[in-house]
């Protein structure tokens, strides 16, 4: 079933396409064989930094709301800005979660993964640690955050060769 009720990308705050301020997210799931475990990723478009979600029940729609408000209700509040997502049915709560966080939910165009390209790009660099046909849900919450450390510890040339996590704290700082 289509999402309802979008908000779409056009319409998300300028700061947030500059990346200008922080706290503004792109999201996605990694999806395993079959499309029977996943992963939410989520990376924050100023530093790049990343956080993985465990989705422990499934990715239906009220699973990933719940787990999405769970980590967001964890940030600080400069971090709930806005999060980006595709037009996947797994986004179908999407006005819960806003109503449970306060933050909004833009969408992209359909077939435009472009327009979430820090979380695009990130995804890939996950699959050196999550290989396709992989069953995701062998992987625990501990896991998943000591890989997002390494991927958040790694210097990238978009950064000037900072961290995501160096520049998430000179974010928070300013």
């Amino acid at each position: 079933r289509p999402v309802k009720n979008m908000l779409m990308i056009s319409e998300r705050p300028v700061e947030a396409a500059d990346r200008a301020v922080a706290g503004h997210w792109e999201g996605d799931l990694i999806v395993g064989p079959k499309s029977r475990s996943a992963i939410a990723t989520l990376v924050e478009r100023s530093s790049r930094y990343l956080v993985l979600v465990h989705l422990p029940t499934g990715h239906t729609s009220n699973a990933v709301r719940r787990a999405l408000t769970d980590v967001f209700k964890t940030l600080p509040e400069q971090l709930q800005q806005s999060l980006t997502w595709d037009q996947g049915c797994e986004m179908a709560a999407h006005r819960g979660f806003t109503r449970d966080t306060g933050v909004p939910v833009y969408f992209c165009e359909p077939a435009s993964p472009w327009q979430r390209g820090s979380n695009e790009n990130t995804n890939g660099l996950l699959r050196q640690y999550f290989p396709k046909g992989t069953d995701l849900s062998v992987h625990t919450p501990e896991h998943l955050a000591a890989v997002a450390d390494r991927l958040n510890s790694r210097p990238r040339k978009t950064l000037g060769w900072e961290t995501p996590a160096e520049r998430l704290l000179t974010l928070l700082a300013a």
